[in-house]
Parts: C-alpha cells; structure tokens; sequence
C-alpha cells in the first residue's frame, strides 16, 4: 500500500482505515486510564484523552506513510502523543509548579523513543505516584514498534533532537508565571544561531509539535529511509511545519488563554497584521521544503489539513479578529486547504450534532 497522493484517495483512506485504528486504540489507552489508583493521576488521564482526541486523530494521518505498516505506526503515533497530552494535563493542570519535576515526568519520553531504555520513576517528585503502570506501558508500547526497524539508527538522532526540544519547552513554559518568559528567552538564545530568523515565542512554537516524529518513524516504517531523506524531512518539518502546526494552535485559543490568563504565543506579535504575515511566511516556508520531498504532494496535503483542522475549529468564530486571519490563510492554502476545511467543518458538526443525539 502507498501512501495517498490525491484528495480523492486521502480522504476515505483518513475515514475508513486511520480514523478508526485510533479509536480502537484510543479506547484501550482509556480503559487503563480508568483503572489508574490514583484519582488526581486517573483525572488527568482521562481528561487528555476525551479533550484531546483530534491530535491523535491528526497526527495518526502520517501513519499512512509507513504503507502496509500504518497499523504499526498508528499504534505508535497514538501512544506517544498520548503521553504528550497526558503530561501536558499534568504539568497544566498541576499541584506542582517545580520545573525538576516535569522534567522528570518527561524523561519518559526519550525513552520512549529508545528501545531497551530503562523506564524511571516519572513521578518520584510529586505526590501523585500511583498510575499502575499506565505511563511505563505507554513508553513500552511506544519502544516495542521501534525495535524491529532496520532503519532506526538513521532516524534515532532526529527523533530524540526533536523530543529534546519539546521536553525543554514543556519545562519552560510550565514553571511560576513570572518565570516563563525569561526561561524561554534564554533558551531561545542558546539556539538562535542555528536558526532563520524568527522570534523566541515563533521558536517555542516550533518545538511544540511532535509531528516530525510521527513522520520520522512513519518514514521508517515504510523501509524508504535513507540518511539524506531523514535529514530533508527533519529539516521541512522543523522548524517550518511544527512551527505552523502550533501558531496555528495559539491562533485559534488567544480569547480563551487571555480568560485564563495562560501562555499564548501569538499574543506577542505586535499587531495582527504582523501575525498573519509571520503565519503566512511559515506556511509558505513548510510548503517550499515539503515540495522538495518524496512524496510531496502527500506531505502538501498535510499542510493544508492543518490549516483546515485548526481554522474550521469553532473558536474561530467566536473571535472577529481571527476569523480575518483565518480566512487570508485558507486563501493562501488554495484549492486543497479549502476542502479539507468544509470536510473538517462538515464531520466537527456531524459529530457535535450526534452528541447531542446521544445525550439526549
């Protein structure tokens, strides 16, 4: 199987074969959340799972990539990004506010990324300890699919620079309010060299995605993975796709991080004539490196679904000033970006629509 290089291939590919992998495996991951043993931990578990389901059913589309064995990386993709959304609840939502601590949490996920990695004690410095076994079986789930790759020597260095870059930033940006921006800048500093230019929130928001991962070991999977096309596909989706991938998320939750008084990137930009060109310049950069790809045209349509899946959300339009910027980006995605953003609009109200059907 290959992967889809068409919308009319894509599409019922995402409906009928990804769609429901990832629920399939989305519902083992929450009957063992369910029976964690502590309540706080069994909370956040299953809060990240019922809120943040569209990342998996996001991210789980580059399974694709791995041809006959997307179940292999959707079972992977779904697991990793599960850890992410799990920790993120836990670090969001914290009784804890020490930066040593969601650092420790997060070794889990290095090691995750390496097979035979001793699992550690995550929770050894908060009071909440007891998952049963539910974070160490996420990590070991995640290792057993990269074992068995002949080729995860090649994308091993790739992934763990990637995962070490979202580590740091879910540390950073975590800690006492007062605290965050400076840590950030600093950090920023440390990279900024080795960077196009771009500023210390656009930097965060490039190591937020774990993206490049999922089609790193989806890459792999397929077997088609040589040293000159993993460094390509690291370098289109860091920093140009992850980057777009999580403005495109702050863009979208500005009126309700402003209520919470919570960390948002693009409310840095000085104007939003400003954001939108910076959004616009990344898209267009992501879209350039992506064309280089094999593939490409897959990965295009990638790009374009993320600006569909995020600007379809109905936050949009609660939000006057975004639904301006939403509709500028949706015009540079062209043709593709417009479908996918009614298919995205269609199935977001089918669903709530059946929701509602349910409950009452």
């Amino acid at each position: 199987m290959k992967a889809p290089t068409h919308l009319w291939t894509m599409t019922p590919k995402i409906f009928l074969q990804v769609r429901p992998r990832v629920h399939k495996y989305l519902t083992e991951w929450k009957q063992q959340a369910a029976a964690i043993p502590d309540p706080e931990l069994r909370k956040q578990a299953l809060a990240s799972i019922e809120t943040k389901t569209f990342h998996c059913e996001g991210g789980s589309i580059y399974g694709l990539l791995a041809g006959d064995r997307y179940d292999e990386a959707i079972r992977f993709i779904v697991a990793y990004q599960t850890i992410s959304d799990y920790l993120d609840n836990l670090c969001d939502r914290s009784t804890s506010l020490d930066p040593e601590d969601f650092r420790a949490l997060h070794e889990s996920m290095p090691h995750a990324l390496t097979p035979g990695a001793a699992c550690s004690e995550y929770y050894r410095l908060r009071k909440e300890r007891d998952d049963g076994g539910y974070l160490t079986s996420l990590v070991k789930t995640c290792q057993s699919i990269l074992e068995g790759l002949p080729t995860y020597g090649r994308i091993a260095p790739a992934l763990l620079e990637l995962s070490g870059y979202y580590c740091d930033l879910q540390v950073h940006k975590h800690v006492r309010a007062e605290e965050r921006v400076p840590r950030l800048e600093a950090w920023f500093a440390l990279h900024k060299d080795k960077l196009p230019p771009m500023s210390w929130y656009e930097f965060a928001a490039c190591t937020g995605s774990t993206l490049g991962i999922f089609c790193l070991v989806s890459q792999s999977l397929n077997g088609e993975c040589t040293d000159e096309l993993v460094q390509r596909l690291k370098n289109a989706y860091f920093p140009w796709m992850q980057g777009l991938h999580i403005l495109l998320d702050y863009l979208i939750d500005q009126e309700e991080d402003r209520a919470g008084r919570d960390l948002n990137f693009c409310s840095y930009y000085p104007a939003d004539a400003v954001m939108a060109a910076r959004l616009v310049h990344f898209y267009r950069r992501a879209h350039g490196e992506l064309s280089r790809l094999p593939l490409a045209e897959f990965h295009r349509m990638m790009s374009a679904g993320l600006l569909a899946m995020y600007l379809a959300d109905k936050k949009v339009y609660r939000q006057k000033r975004v639904q301006k910027i939403a509709w500028e980006m949706i015009r540079v995605g062209g043709g593709s970006a417009f479908f996918f953003y009614i298919v995205c609009w269609t199935y977001r109200r089918m669903r709530v629509s059946s929701l509602r059907s349910e409950v009452t």
